[in-house]
């Protein structure tokens, strides 16, 4: 079986637009990390970037099950002795509200120069509005 190699000029990139506001926050990076892929498209292939771009708007609206509001941890280390820093899911939002829904796609997406190239790729807003009206963004349910 041959490797498939797409040559980049042939890769059609689209912009989609999602709305996390109400639906879980796992569910909206799931389907954000398979369209930055590009898993969606039949011509996936593993080691390439042939994903879309991604626009997730009211990323601080996102539901948690059960009590992972008050549960779910968040943890950094200084690199320093006892440099170990813990923050619930709620501190974490009003700090930094796009921090859980950044932090779960970068999770989805692969540990290596593809994965960080891909992040590039997500634009995450706290609010529902975005700067990406030029590209005429799909909006997916």
């Amino acid at each position: 079986m041959n490797t498939v190699f797409v040559k980049p000029k042939d890769i059609e990139r689209r912009w989609y637009l999602l709305d996390a506001e109400g639906k879980p926050l796992g569910r909206v990076a799931v389907q954000a990390a398979v369209l930055l892929r590009g898993k969606h498209k039949p011509e996936f292939a593993p080691h390439q970037e042939l994903g879309d771009y991604v626009i997730i708007v009211n990323a601080e609206k996102a539901l948690l099950t059960g009590n992972k509001r008050s549960q779910k941890l968040y943890h950094r280390h200084s690199g320093y002795p006892g440099g170990l820093r813990t923050e619930t899911y709620e501190k974490m939002v009003n700090r930094k509200p796009t921090f859980p829904m950044e932090h779960a796609i970068r999770g989805m997406l692969p540990k290596n120069r593809l994965g960080r190239k891909l992040f590039g790729n997500v634009k995450i807003y706290a609010g529902p509005n975005h700067p990406h009206g030029a590209q005429m963004p799909e909006k997916l349910d």
